[in-house]
């Protein structure tokens, strides 16, 4: 005798929460892509490393979970794809794939994934629960980002972690912590009906059709 396990439901992410459905699909995924290419522009070059600190990271993890997971891959989709055709929203204004950090750019597009794929499953309604997401998209950033890294400057494991890592993890720690609180809080404000009085938990899931891993 054989049981099937019940599909987990999928969960409301906070864009679910925004009334239409195409166009403002589109354009939340048009406008998590700019938000990235926005903070990207507030960029540092360090003087012993080619990987400058940027805010793109705290974007990632903010619009990847609050996008869910096929929205996020396409808003990072997007960012990627456009930068690499020329659109000047990698950091200092730069473009192109020629870069010894695009590594991370790759990154991108699997950490806001995964991050929305974990918003689904209720992630993002607490600290306790955002904290670890938000680690894991951390670890899928550096994993690309070293393995770019390292194949591009033709350096060894030791020497890719103190370039590209070491340097970088006091910085996103902060950015992990705030996009930890900021979801959270949040969804503490839907639940109170706050601003503009979102429909609650409960009924956005039926009202926008997310019921079942549909996403409208």
């Amino acid at each position: 005798m054989t049981y099937a396990l019940p599909a987990r439901k999928r969960l409301p992410v906070l864009a679910d929460l925004v009334p239409g459905a195409l166009v403002r699909d589109v354009l939340l995924v048009a406008g998590a892509a700019g938000l990235v290419g926005l903070l990207a522009q507030i960029s540092i070059h360090l003087s012993f490393t080619p990987v400058p600190v940027t805010g793109q990271t705290l974007g990632v993890l903010l619009t990847g979970t609050a996008l869910g997971w096929r929205r996020a891959a396409a808003s990072m989709a997007l960012y990627a794809l456009a930068g690499v055709a020329g659109v000047p929203w990698f950091a200092a204004h730069s473009s192109g794939y020629q870069s010894a950090s695009f590594g991370y750019i790759v990154g991108f597009f699997f950490a806001a994934t995964a991050c929305g794929y974990l918003a689904e499953r209720g992630a993002d309604r607490s600290v306790l629960r955002s904290v670890p997401a938000m680690i894991a998209a951390e670890v899928i950033i550096y994993a690309f980002g070293l393995a770019w890294l390292a194949v591009d400057l033709h350096l060894g494991a030791a020497a890719a972690i103190r370039l590209g890592l070491t340097p970088f993890l006091a910085g996103d720690a902060i950015k992990a912590a705030l996009a930890a609180g900021l979801l959270p809080a949040a969804w503490w404000v839907v639940r109170r009906g706050g601003p503009g009085g979102p429909a609650p938990e409960s009924d956005a899931g039926r009202d926008h059709g997310v019921a079942g891993g549909a996403v409208p």
